[in-house]
């Protein structure tokens, strides 16, 4: 036969579970080292081995040595430089989400990122503070250090506050908190559980991200206002803190409203030019560390402190900190909070490096940037700094200028170092308005995320659900129980989609092997006899009872009822059997009866002829010996001939090729399965069943001399061919080849 171009032709015979095990060669060997040998492996010690662990645990060591001076070197210079000048206003205005004085933010600009230089695997993404995790260290730095709790000495319940005191705290609390995030992700780290991460969903991760930026938003409108709103806690805080500062409107400061709004206009036009303009700028216009040179330089030579009571950042202590060890005393205080930062902080990180990976062709170490970003909290923590991650637009930044490798986060490092040691001082007189405004144009990348809703709502709808519920308990319920109540129920609906699998009755496709979904294509029609059966999804406890469900109604088997028919059947099969032996036994004493009657006479007459009884006797066994043998090879041919079937089926095949495992409760689902579609004369076979799934059958002793592994073939092709192999050419015949070799 000539093959035309897009075809092809196999001839092969009918594959079952025996046949393919000896054509296949299947063996039980296994290529992956055991348990015991990968636990001597792990502490086995040898020079290639140190090196090996070396190289992992501190990638620096690796790319550092091959670095190109010629390649890199001026990329880096300016993408660092670059970074390095986001870093001065975005640390200080991050500082304030997280209810901290602004020289924290540089402190967390300066000390993670040399870390991340050290251990990082992403070559372009910046480290530093960010909007949605500051905003999260700020919840719980209020919460452990309110107001109330520090009364200036003296005042008699005036509501003057020691700012000190409670500035102090508060940044204890904060690097307790980061402390104690950092552990968190080292030991994920540690264990390899990187992996944690795939549990927060895109949608889940944006949702929860734009909620967390509306939150970012309605703590900074104080600073834009000049007002002073109530401090609220749990749940509504967001509602409650917003209905206040609608109603502290009348005492609005107008000379910082005037300078916010200002500062506000000039960041959006000059950002809106940097994006219009990308391609044709060499390096974007760093307009945020321009607005807060003028506003510094207009607020002290303009006397907007003493004249118009403007707020601005205070004293900026020049130079570096000693390390301090966190308050341990804190840590089950903010063990929660430290738990979901851990888990945030890690998403957003790998989220954007897997995104720059992908783009520039290299691999992201997930364990390891778990490690590398715990390390930075960690050792951060003792510097003052507070929790850190990724910031896109800093990222964004980083490599639209040129930057290759990590040298550029250590060039802006050093940026912030300068500053910290000698120009910090100068932005005593910053306005908070003019770092507020700074914040509210850095959200507008979040604030875009809104359009998932219309673009989810045509592409899937669950995932918008996740979106929405998200997005929701992250506004009404804060941002811890929100993320917690959001992961729980994206989990939930992956639990509901696994219950409600598509469940389908699949047809031949004329001059094919291929079998699919009658209820979407025309073409594909049901084979007489032959029900073939298949779920989307795998068989497990939650939806194996659903899925004998869904078989019977797809199917039309309804095997409670036949079972009942079938008992029934029996039942007066077994009434009519008594039946027909009580006729038999009733022949056999009217037999004997006429004998008498007949030997009697023959008495009379005097004439006894022994022989005579002897022969009738005889003769009257072997009559009743010929009627029963008669009833019973007239029964016997009924329960063969005589009886219809209870079922126009005689055989149904289980796809189960989308069945990735099965556990106990499916196994005996199965075997239910193949016991009670047999007492109805229903034969059952598995097919395209994997090698992991018939292994897990095998250790549950699923297969039996009733139930042999002849009953899984190949694929669905298979098990058809042979069961009309079986039943004989006069049922149905496919228009493929069906003849086996």
């Amino acid at each position: 036969m000539e093959e035309k171009a897009g075809e092809y032709l196999v001839q092969r015979r009918v594959l079952d579970e025996v046949r393919l095990e000896e054509v296949a060669q299947k063996g039980t060997w296994s290529t992956k080292p055991t348990a015991g040998e990968r636990i001597k492996e792990s502490f086995r010690c040898s020079g290639p081995r140190l090196k090996q662990v070396a190289l992992s645990w501190i990638p620096l060591l690796s790319w550092l040595p091959r670095y190109s001076f010629r390649e890199n070197a001026i990329g880096d210079l300016i993408s660092g430089c670059s970074v390095g000048i986001m870093h001065l206003p975005q640390g200080m205005a991050y500082a304030l989400l997280a209810s901290l004085r602004p020289v924290y933010g540089l402190y967390t600009s300066l000390y993670p990122v040399l870390v991340y230089f050290i251990f990082g695997t992403s070559r372009h993404i910046s480290i530093g503070t960010f909007a949605v995790i500051s905003i999260m260290v700020g919840s719980a730095t209020e919460r452990l250090a309110p107001d109330a709790n520090f009364p200036m000495n003296g005042t008699n319940g005036t509501g003057a506050v020691d700012l000190d005191a409670r500035d102090g705290f508060r940044v204890q609390v904060a690097c307790s908190l980061t402390v104690l995030a950092g552990i968190f992700q080292i030991l994920l780290g540690i264990v390899r559980f990187g992996f944690v991460v795939t549990y927060l969903s895109e949608p889940l991760v944006r949702g929860y991200t734009t909620g967390s930026a509306c939150h970012v938003c309605v703590s900074q409108l104080k600073y834009l206002f000049g007002v002073k709103p109530a401090r609220f806690t749990g749940p509504l805080s967001l509602i409650y803190t917003l209905v206040d500062i609608c109603c502290l409107l009348p005492q609005t400061k107008v000379p910082e409203l005037v300078v916010s709004l200002v500062t506000l206009s000039v960041l959006i036009v000059v950002k809106e030019i940097n994006g219009c303009y990308r391609r044709k700028l060499p390096l974007p216009i760093p307009i945020e560390i321009i607005v807060i040179i003028a506003a510094t330089v207009a607020t002290h030579f303009g006397g907007l402190t003493s004249k118009y009571d403007v707020d601005v950042v205070g004293e900026i202590p020049s130079g570096l900190k000693a390390p301090q060890a966190p308050d341990t005393t804190l840590f089950l205080q903010v063990i929660g909070d430290a738990f979901a930062v851990a888990i945030v902080g890690y998403a957003i990180n790998i989220s954007l490096g897997k995104t720059f990976a992908l783009k520039h062709g290299y691999k992201v170490d997930s364990n390891q940037e778990l490690v590398a970003l715990g390390l930075s909290n960690a050792i951060g923590g003792f510097f003052q700094c507070y929790s850190v991650t990724s910031s896109l637009s800093r990222s964004l930044v980083q490599e639209s200028t040129g930057g290759k490798t990590q040298v550029a986060g250590l060039i802006s490092s050093v940026i912030v170092l300068v500053t910290v040691l000698k120009i910090g001082s100068l932005f005593s007189d910053l306005p908070k308005a003019v770092l507020s405004t700074i914040v509210f144009v850095n959200l507008k990348g979040m604030f875009k995320q809104f359009t998932d809703v219309p673009l989810l709502w045509k592409t899937n709808k669950v995932d918008l659900l996740v979106w929405l519920v998200t997005f929701t308990s992250t506004i009404l319920l804060n941002l811890d129980l929100g993320l917690a109540v959001s992961i729980a129920f994206s989990l939930l609906t992956v639990i509901f989609r696994t219950q409600l699998p598509r469940y389908s009755i699949l047809g031949h496709v004329s001059g094919t092997d291929l079998y699919l979904d009658t209820d979407t294509y025309k073409e594909a029609r049901e084979i007489p006899g032959i029900k073939i059966f298949r779920s989307s999804t795998t068989i497990y406890y939650t939806n194996a009872e659903m899925y004998l469900e869904a078989l019977q109604e797809k199917s039309g088997i309804e095997i409670g009822k036949l079972l009942t028919a079938k008992k029934k059947r029996d039942a007066k099969l077994k009434r009519d059997q008594k039946k027909e032996k009580a006729k038999s036994k009733a022949k056999k004493r009217r037999q004997p009866s006429k004998m008498a009657e007949r030997k009697v006479s023959l008495d009379d007459l005097g004439r006894v002829n022994e022989a005579f009884q002897h022969d009738a006797a005889t003769s009257g066994s072997d009559s009743e010996a010929g009627c029963q043998s008669d009833a019973e090879k007239g029964m016997e041919k009924g329960m063969e001939k005589g009886i219809p079937r209870l079922s126009a089926t005689h055989s149904v095949v289980l796809d189960v090729a989308t069945t990735s495992f099965v556990d106990t409760v499916a196994v005996t689902t199965l075997k239910n399965m193949f016991r009670d579609l047999g007492e109805i004369d229903v034969e059952v076979y598995l097919a395209g069943c994997q090698a992991c799934v018939v292994e897990q059958l095998e250790a549950a002793g699923f297969f039996t001399e009733s139930l042999p592994k002849s009953r899984l073939f190949v694929s669905v092709h298979d098990a058809v061919l042979h069961v009309l192999g079986a039943r004989g050419p006069d049922d149905f015949v496919l228009d493929v080849c069906t003849t086996p070799m």
